[in-house]
């Protein structure tokens, strides 16, 4: 199942959520109120108005005579583009940026750990939310091309699922213009076929589409029919495991929050064995209920994936750690990564990794089988910890 997840607004919302007075004003970012440049991005009040990206901003102004100019600031931009992006990697390595603002997510596989697609979306939307104060606006389907198309349906802070059965049902109905590579002169192509919407295209023979497109009426015939066959392309080889969770209310008890991260590093574990690699470093995360956030990390002799060695690291860390307040939010992750088929003939020498990686393996198979619940700690059972709190819910 791929996912496409785009920023409402991105250079904009990022204004207006840290300058909270420009909330509910028509803001731009870029161009400026003497007439000159263009505008880079519009919050939706300007866009209500007319103003869009790329347009002259002596045409905006002209359009909305108050309307607020903010000047850019991309490397902010890009830092928080950053953030968003390790949100992703939390779910999957398999993350394409398009943009800043937007990307395709491969969650195939996934469900077993995280959800199916539209569970994994709207966690990825409450994250950003709760963690970023922002929002996001998802499409969830088969392929990359419908995944897009999706997510652009239903904005701001949206979330479109294409049911695998119905594919046609969700196409059909649609303008021509959501199909890609229709542009004005494409267009103008198919307004002479009288084809105007996508289950129009659909019915058009082959013969017609090669005599008015050319080498173009292969795409198009192939994605009237929601045909897209191209991977998500990563563009980096995620650097980092992570795991963590906020919660509904801060907790101050140390063996409440011992037992969260024991289920963190759990989980960590296994995304880390599903993608057979390892990792050397360990590293926790507490934030307090002040937003103070501390880390403590330390390197194992050798790269690991087996939860005893990750617990008992963490475990360590956590110790160091003073609870001097409550607790809002606890992860833990693992950097320095390697293949694991690399060290494979390192654990033929080592018999004790040998039995946690095979005590590992059968967990995980009776987890696949039978649910992530199937063995649980002991105590994630006396400290009732769930796999996911409840979310919590951001006052202002």
């Amino acid at each position: 199942m791929i996912l496409h997840i785009d920023m409402d607004a991105f250079y904009a919302s990022v204004e207006i959520r840290d300058n909270p007075k420009l909330r509910g004003l028509p803001v731009v970012v870029g161009g400026s109120p003497k007439g000159r440049g263009v505008i880079s991005a519009a919050s939706y009040e300007a866009r209500k108005h007319g103003i869009f990206s790329a347009m002259p901003s002596s045409q905006a102004l002209r359009l909305c005579p108050n309307v607020l100019f903010v000047k850019t600031r991309m490397e902010h931009y890009a830092r928080i583009s950053k953030q968003i992006r390790e949100i992703f990697f939390r779910f999957t390595s398999l993350v394409e940026p398009l943009s800043l603002d937007e990307a395709f997510l491969d969650v195939s596989g996934c469900e077993k750990l995280f959800g199916d697609g539209p569970t994994i979306a709207t966690e990825i939307r409450n994250a950003i939310l709760s963690e970023l104060g922002l929002t996001a606006s998802a499409g969830v389907a088969p392929n990359k091309f419908l995944a897009k198309l999706a997510s652009d349906l239903d904005k701001p802070d949206g979330l479109v699922i294409v049911p695998p059965d119905d594919i046609q049902g969700f196409l059909d109905p649609l303008p021509i213009e959501r199909v890609w590579g229709v542009g004005k002169q494409t267009l103008k192509k198919f307004h002479r076929l009288n084809v105007k919407t996508i289950e129009q295209l659909r019915g058009l023979d082959r013969t017609t589409m090669s005599q008015f497109f050319g080498i173009n009426s292969e795409h198009f015939w192939r994605l009237s029919r929601g045909l897209d066959t191209r991977p998500v392309v990563p563009d980096r080889i995620a650097k980092s495991v992570s795991h963590e969770t906020t919660f509904s209310r801060d907790l101050t008890d140390r063996e409440s929050l011992r037992a969260w991260l024991m289920e963190l590093t759990q989980q960590v574990g296994r995304r880390l064995r599903r993608h057979e690699i390892r990792g050397k470093t360990v590293q926790i995360k507490v934030r307090f209920a002040d937003f103070r956030t501390i880390t403590r990390s330390l390197s194992l002799g050798e790269p690991s994936s087996s939860s005893d060695e990750l617990e008992s690291a963490v475990n360590e860390l956590f110790d160091r750690v003073e609870l001097v307040d409550g607790v809002r939010l606890v992860g833990m992750g693992v950097s320095n990564l390697t293949s694991s088929v690399v060290k494979q003939q390192m654990l033929f020498d080592n018999e004790e990794r040998s039995r946690h990686d095979r005590l590992d393996e059968m967990k995980d198979q009776l987890k696949d089988r039978f649910g992530h619940d199937a063995i649980r700690r002991g105590t994630s059972v006396e400290h009732n910890i769930s796999r996911r709190p409840d979310p919590r819910v951001n006052e202002e």
